[in-house]
């Protein structure tokens, strides 16, 4: 697909770098986060603050050309459904063998070097986060790849995802089976804290990576 211009920023590029909206059928803004839905669609660069900043500015019945309504929450929504993705594209990550959970198993898979990404709850203890810092940056000072650690979920959304329980620490290993999950977690705390040069090169270096094994 071609670039697509921002309403907010008016600058243009690629359609994975943004979000569609339409209007409803009850004359609501929707994301459209698979580009499928039917009708006039306008485009909003996939960060938060940009989707609050064209609901307080009033850009989309301008966008969709139509006396649409955005509600106030549609940033919460839209992180929401980008959550929901992720957690179910998790859930199949897990089903294909390629995620493991527990601090002493995440710590294995981050030092034997099989770890893509590791996953922190929002709940997890400093002091057990500190002990995976420890060894992802082992790995480094050996001379082995930076491993990125995140925190996107609550416990509990993982357990739910995962089929556990408590689960606070996990780690997706590398292969083509957690390519999938993978770019949604990207993509997810792109739209939350927005892109970062070392966290934009973390994302392509390790995306990339993930897909070849």
């Amino acid at each position: 697909m071609n670039d697509r211009t921002c309403i907010v920023t008016r600058t243009s590029g690629s359609v994975d770098d943004m979000i569609r909206f339409v209007a409803g059928p009850d004359g609501t803004v929707v994301a459209d986060l698979k580009r499928n839905l039917p009708g006039r669609g306008c485009w909003v660069k996939a960060q938060r603050r940009y989707i609050d900043e064209a609901v307080k500015r009033k850009l989309f019945p301008r966008g969709l050309k139509s006396s649409v309504t955005a509600p106030d929450n549609l940033g919460q929504t839209v992180d929401q459904m980008l959550a929901k993705s992720a957690l179910g594209s998790f859930g199949l990550a897990r089903k294909a063998g390629v995620v493991v959970t527990g601090a002493a198993k995440v710590d294995i898979a981050i030092r034997n070097g099989t770890a893509a990404l590791v996953l922190h709850a929002f709940e997890a203890a400093e002091d057990g986060v500190r002990k995976l810092d420890q060894a992802r940056r082992s790995v480094v000072y050996a001379g082995g790849p930076e491993i990125p650690a995140l925190s996107l979920f609550e416990s509990n959304e993982m357990d739910l995802a995962l089929g556990g329980v408590n689960v606070i620490h996990a780690a997706v290993l590398k292969g083509k089976a957690a390519a999938g999950f993978m770019k949604r977690a990207w993509l997810l705390q792109h739209f939350r804290d927005g892109p970062t040069d070392v966290a934009d090169a973390k994302a392509a270096t390790v995306a990339k990576e993930t897909e070849t094994e």
